[in-house]
């Protein structure tokens, strides 16, 4: 069935209803849930549209209904005048209206990176010419044209998000509906895409449906829906949305840097316009503010986390590690190169670097899970790479959290995943529940978890169980690899409070990979940089993001924070640009604000 409708309307969504609905084996129905409860909203041909919201608000429902993956319990959905409730509709629907999963490996299908791309457009039956012209264009527009004879298998994360975008962009569908699609990338990544898909909208009018936690990238949007628990809390433009403040975080939300600094200012009684989304916009604003001549002060530095001297031997040692991938073949690759390192107990290390730059490679070395090409890794002095060295010893003490926690979950309870790892390592059943106890209770897992699947929890919860696991096996070193990708800032905020915790109270060492420079900035003691296998940078945080262009000249960036107080001062405000938190802005502001009231 088709519809007549306004020409300018692309997705029209009326009362749409969505419940997951639990049976026991009988078919009798124990609960009924509504991920989706009575939303309606309209999409506009060459709109931007973003979605926010909290893990499990719905979001994602939403947008498989979009692509016609689901059908409405009640309710209806249009997708260019289709009806999604018909089956004769879904074909067209999903060439009108192409999808970006949250996890790219759902969207690989091919053994090579252009065949995996050019998979839509042969499906559509273009023409083989035009779709290599397709998949080139596609791949040149993630940054991914070198790896087009690559295998996916080989790629990392991100690259993996940046190929399955390319695969929708060469269908060159009306609508691209995007769930999370930059969860896994650099900052550089990033802003390559979220570049590509404005230029999409504006040049040839592609209709752009973004779901992200980022709430940067929700400040160009033409209008954002805030989803809560199945429903629509906020609708509106980026001023309208984010000047809700409060509803905002009751949400589990964060705000853009330059709304929260807004408001923290507001909060000590300065009078802050409401409408202020970007740094440029509050640098303006200030600037002008601060029009009368301002006494130059003398800076004090800030107190920061300082590195401690380190003395006696180190947890982990590193000594001109290579690896290389696959040799003597033409998927070879050199991954480390010449890398030296030391890691001290009780130490918080952060590890960024650019999508493929090694950081995984590299952390896959503490647990002897890769062993190097050459040069030697030793703990506690002693040398991993001997040929007698017991590498499950090893890995009892260097607990490694991989990049999807969830790929760790297979046992058929929580209580029973969390002590696999003691059982494994030759505990009897007693102590292994015991131990497994105790690390739930670590990450804030009661009783009522022991007998529930860990395929039924929330992302966050999976996460916690993924941790816990590694918890329960009682390590020296806790490595994480991008463990809150994709994690709503409440479900974010929640991982980060226990590591914390684990930090100070169990005095344990952290090693933690990640995207996020504001996670960096407000946790890590030591940030080490790789850049194309090598350690280039190794330092404080306000050491590392002190050297903004050093770290864009290698797809990085720094916190917000840093940006919004160089712009500052180039205005000509004296202020102390090595600070790593919105609060520490809001502070050097106030301070300023003061000085100029008393000149």
């Amino acid at each position: 069935m088709e519809r007549s409708i306004q020409s300018s309307i692309l997705v029209e969504i009326k009362n749409l209803i969505h419940k997951f609905v639990e049976k026991d084996e009988e078919g009798s129905i124990l609960e009924e849930k509504y991920a989706v409860s009575d939303v309606s909203l309209d999409v506009k041909k060459g709109d931007f549209i973003v979605i926010l919201g909290h893990n499990g608000s719905g979001k994602s429902t939403l947008a498989k209904h979009i692509n016609a993956l689901l059908k409405p319990d009640s309710g209806t959905i249009f997708v260019n005048g289709m009806d999604t409730r018909e089956d004769e509709n879904v074909w067209q629907i999903r060439q009108s209206a192409g999808m970006v999963f949250q996890n790219p490996d759902n969207q690989m299908v091919a053994p090579v990176v252009e065949e995996d791309v050019g998979f839509g457009p042969e499906n559509l039956g273009v023409l083989t010419e035009d779709i290599w012209k397709r998949v080139e264009s596609a791949l040149k527009s993630v940054g991914m044209i070198e790896y087009r004879k690559h295998s996916p298998s080989r790629l990392s994360g991100g690259q993996k998000q940046r190929v399955a975008i390319a695969g929708i962009l060469a269908m060159k569908p009306d609508c691209i509906v995007l769930d999370e699609p930059t969860a896994m990338l650099d900052p550089g990544g990033r802003k390559e895409v979220l570049n590509t898909l404005h230029e999409l909208n504006q040049t040839e009018q592609v209709t752009i449906i973004l779901i992200t936690h980022h709430m940067e990238e929700a400040l160009e949007a033409d209008r954002i829906f805030v989803m809560k628990e199945g429903k629509i809390l906020i609708q509106g433009t980026p001023v309208e949305v984010f000047s809700q403040y409060d509803s905002i975080k009751s949400a589990g939300l964060d705000v853009p840097l330059a709304v929260e600094i807004s408001h923290l200012l507001r909060d000590k009684g300065y009078d802050i316009p409401q409408n202020l989304l970007t740094r440029q916009e509050l640098v303006r604003w200030l600037k002008q503010e601060f029009e009368s001549p301002i006494r130059e002060k003398p800076l004090k530095p800030r107190e920061h986390r300082n590195l401690e001297q380190k003395k006696g031997q180190p947890v982990l040692s590193m000594k001109n590690v290579d690896y290389i991938y696959s040799p003597d073949s033409i998927y070879c690759k050199h991954a480390l190169r010449q890398v030296s390192l030391d890691i001290y107990q009780g130490e918080w290390i952060g590890i960024i670097g650019h999508t493929g730059s090694g950081k995984s490679t590299l952390i896959q070395h503490f647990n002897g899970l890769n062993l190097p090409t050459s040069g030697k890794i030793y703990f506690h002095g002693q040398d991993i790479v001997e040929k007698d060295y017991d590498l499950s010893s090893l890995r009892r003490k260097v607990g490694v959290v991989f990049q999807y926690p969830e790929h760790q979950l297979f046992e058929t309870t929580v209580l029973r995943d969390v002590s696999y790892g003691p059982r494994n390592l030759g505990c009897g059943e007693q102590e292994a529940e015991k131990q497994a106890k105790q690390a739930l209770a670590l990450v804030g897992m009661g009783e009522k978890y022991y007998e529930l699947s860990p395929f039924s929890l929330s992302g966050g919860e999976k996460r916690r169980v993924a941790i816990a696991g590694i918890l329960a096996m009682k390590p020296e070193v806790l490595v994480l690899d991008e463990p809150t990708a994709a994690l709503d800032p409440r479900g974010r905020d929640e991982i980060f409070g226990i590591l914390k915790a684990l930090h100070e109270e169990e005095k344990l060492t952290i090693v933690l990979v990640s995207h996020s420079m504001e996670d960096m900035a407000k946790y890590a003691e030591r940030i080490i940089v790789i850049n194309e296998g090598e350690k280039i940078m190794d330092g404080t945080p306000a050491d590392i993001f002190g050297q903004p262009q050093k770290l864009e000249k290698m797809g990085l960036a720094a916190p917000e924070i840093t940006y919004l107080m160089e712009e500052l001062k180039q205005e000509g405000l004296p202020v102390n640009t090595h600070l790593l938190t919105a609060s520490e802005g809001a502070e050097e502001i106030a301070m300023l604000w003061n000085g100029v009231r008393k000149s």
